[in-house]
């Protein structure tokens, strides 16, 4: 990776992988985990880049202490991307008040509106 100006307070590395604190935590812990190959969305990483990604998070999860986290991988502005690299965030979740606050508008599917879509994705898998 390229060496920059910005603070790196290194958690993890191998040749595939970075893990590192995130400089704006949303709560103490907070790190992020990369792939070392570029790629702006989860869909542009290849595969054998993938592998250690969510075993990083889960260590971190663990070493951290926390209880209560989220793993969060956004893909697109539109999906809250803001860095256009793919990174997977580890967020502890101590309290109501720190850690990811999130939304969840569910949305109203007829059943067989579902098994249809079912049917669609699982044809172009």
């Amino acid at each position: 990776m390229a060496s920059c100006d910005i603070p790196c307070f290194k958690l993890f590395e191998s040749d595939k992988t970075l893990a590192f604190l995130d400089i704006n935590p949303l709560s103490r812990g907070h790190a992020l985990v990369i792939p070392k190959a570029h790629g702006e969305k989860l869909t542009d990483i290849p595969d054998d880049h993938l592998t250690e990604l969510l075993p990083i998070a889960k260590k971190l999860a663990l070493a951290s202490g926390a209880k209560d986290y989220n793993i969060l991988q956004n893909n697109g502005r539109l999906a809250h991307q803001e860095v256009d690299h793919v990174h997977f965030h580890m967020i502890p979740k101590p309290n109501k008040e720190e850690g990811l606050g999130i939304g969840w508008p569910q949305q109203k599917i007829e059943m067989d509106d579902l098994k249809a879509l079912c049917e669609e994705i699982k044809s172009k898998m």
